[in-house]
């Protein structure tokens, strides 16, 4: 019997610890990745949904185009160089890469427009256009390389070194999944760009050296043509990457009920999953997407008309409190199994306590929406109503802040030393006066003779 209540007690107590072991349900658990670096960004909401090593110093290959077409494109913006702008292809652009890496086929010589350069760019991955943009741009490569790394370093790129234009390997150009964000996220202001990386397929208009080309895409989120199987509805971009050292890259964005997501996966690598070969860069991007729209999602945390809390309120004897309200309606992004009311608020009062006379809608403080250490919002809080002032407390408090001043402190303390150095000085000296004149009169007596007759 004993035994059996021994029993019972220990198993009632292995419950109860697993019960506070238990992990909380808010906790989202991670996707599952191949990548060897990863990042996912909610644009529209500015916030990072998801990060493995983003940081960390890895080859980009082929993205490496995004900051070439970067610089193309601010190039034009300057009136530096024009869409349809004719440049022609140099020895030098077309033979400094390897033979059997990515081309559009562009030949020494031959001419095209800098628009149709970047379709070549961004769709097929040249990387002999990147050269021959990088010379229209700067007129050598090597030049074009030290402005990549210069407008790295101005978005804020700290793990960022490029060595070349099209990111062909070499053990010194690297970058980070974050920095690459960062060129994406720059590069994307431009119509072009987007437009360009959201193209399927497109045709090059005949050159002097060459027929029509035809271009498709090699993102497989958005186009069948090279490989079947991994398309993404909401995908609309942006760049492939690939060496033998990179593995499998990918720089990727969608837009899914009104959010757009950008994702970077680096070092994939082909598997093999259920019997069938599978590039992991694109998988991996799918599941992140999937993984961003399905557990965030945008909720309203409060409107402008809620009253949220009092605020005090000196110098008023019609109230001590005034009810306030968020200058807006606050509404932002959330994992699905968090609620607003799981949210810290903090709220901080402008010189701690407002002061009457209060206006409707005056501006009174603000307050800090946080969860599990990261902040979401800060809101201006507007006053209810309007509180009138007690012109004697007004009077009472006026003249404590003026003699609180220290300037004010100092000059006191000089003003009653100087009064009591007068006071002594009097004290001291106008006795002697006294003294002095009534011996002076006593002499004046003592010499008196009378009046001779």
């Amino acid at each position: 019997m004993k035994n059996r209540r021994i029993i019972s007690v220990f198993f009632i107590s292995l419950f109860l610890a697993c019960l506070f072991l238990t992990p909380c349900a808010y906790a989202l658990e991670d996707p599952s990745l191949d990548a060897r670096n990863a990042l996912l960004v909610d644009v529209t909401a500015e916030r990072v949904l998801y990060e493995k090593d983003a940081k960390v110093k890895a080859y980009p290959a082929s993205i490496t185009k995004v900051m070439t077409a970067l610089l193309v494109l601010e190039a034009v913006d300057r009136g530096e160089l024009s869409l349809s702008q004719p440049i022609t292809a140099s020895s030098v652009a077309i033979n400094s890469i390897d033979e059997d890496s990515s081309t559009a086929g562009i030949e020494a010589g031959e001419t095209l427009t800098v628009e149709e350069l970047l379709n070549c760019l961004l769709i097929v991955s040249a990387n002999e256009v990147a050269n021959v943009l990088a010379e229209a741009v700067s007129g050598s490569i090597a030049g074009f390389v030290d402005l990549m790394n210069q407008r790295a370093q101005e978005l804020g790129c700290e793990g960022t070194h490029f060595v070349n234009t099209n990111g062909l390997h070499d053990p010194q150009h690297y970058s980070t999944a974050w920095d690459i964000y960062l060129m994406a996220r720059e590069a994307m202001k431009h119509e072009l760009f987007t437009t360009i990386c959201a193209r399927k397929s497109h045709d090059v208009p005949a050159t002097n050296k060459s027929g029509i080309r035809e271009l498709h895409s090699t993102n497989a989120l958005i186009s069948n043509w090279r490989v079947l199987g991994y398309i993404y509805d909401y995908a609309d971009g942006l760049k492939t990457g690939f060496t033998d050292e990179a593995g499998r890259c990918l720089l990727s964005t969608a837009l899914k009920d009104g959010r757009r997501l950008i994702s970077v996966v680096l070092g994939c690598q082909t598997k093999e999953i259920n019997g069938e070969s599978k590039i992991m860069s694109f998988v991996d991007s799918a599941v992140l997407l999937d993984w961003g729209y399905d557990n965030f999602s945008v909720k309203t945390v409060f409107t402008k008309e809620e009253l949220l809390q009092e605020v005090p309120v000196a110098l008023s004897k019609e109230t001590n409190a005034v009810l306030v309200h968020a200058a807006d309606d606050v509404s932002f992004l959330l994992p699905n199994d968090v609620t607003p009311d799981m949210l810290e608020r903090k709220v901080t009062v402008y010189g701690d306590t407002a002061f009457a006379p209060i206006e409707v809608d005056q501006e009174l403080g603000e307050m800090t929406l946080s969860y599990d250490g990261y902040t979401y919002a800060t809101v201006k809080l507007l006053a209810a109503d309007s509180v009138s002032v007690n012109r004697f407390l007004q009077a009472k408090y006026l003249i404590g802040q003026f003699f609180s001043k220290t300037i004010v402190k100092i000059f006191t303390v000089v003003l009653l030393l100087l009064a009591a150095f007068v006071f002594i000085w009097l004290k001291l000296l106008r006795p002697r006066r006294r003294y002095s004149s009534r011996r002076r009169r006593g002499q004046r007596f003592r010499n008196y003779r009378g009046r001779r007759k």
